[in-house]
């Protein structure tokens, strides 16, 4: 798959990025590098291995993750008790894009 430079262009200005045609021409080489691996990745034979969900296998004495244990959530009031500006029960922030 191509990518080109106009798409890099498009995606470069929804993610409010200032690239030089340097940059561009490099970012649309690297993606089809990436593409092409990816590619490759789908022609390899996977017959007879069964799907993951995830990549930790059932090894209690090994696993790092901690047992769930449901608790109550924490509540709008206490996520913004140490809030430096709230209201209306949401965080306030300054504005960071100028669109």
């Amino acid at each position: 798959m191509k990518i080109t430079e106009k798409e890099v262009r498009y995606v470069a200005d929804l993610a409010n990025l200032k690239l030089s045609e340097l940059e561009i021409a490099q970012v649309a080489h690297n993606l089809d590098e990436i593409l092409a691996h990816m590619d490759r990745l789908g022609e390899i034979n996977t017959d007879g291995v069964e799907p993951m969900a995830q990549v930790l296998y059932d090894a209690p004495e090994t696993a790092t993750l901690r047992d769930d244990v449901p608790r109550p959530p924490l509540g709008n009031d206490a996520a913004l008790a140490n809030a430096p500006l709230a209201g209306a029960g949401y965080f306030k922030v300054p504005r960071v894009i100028e669109r």
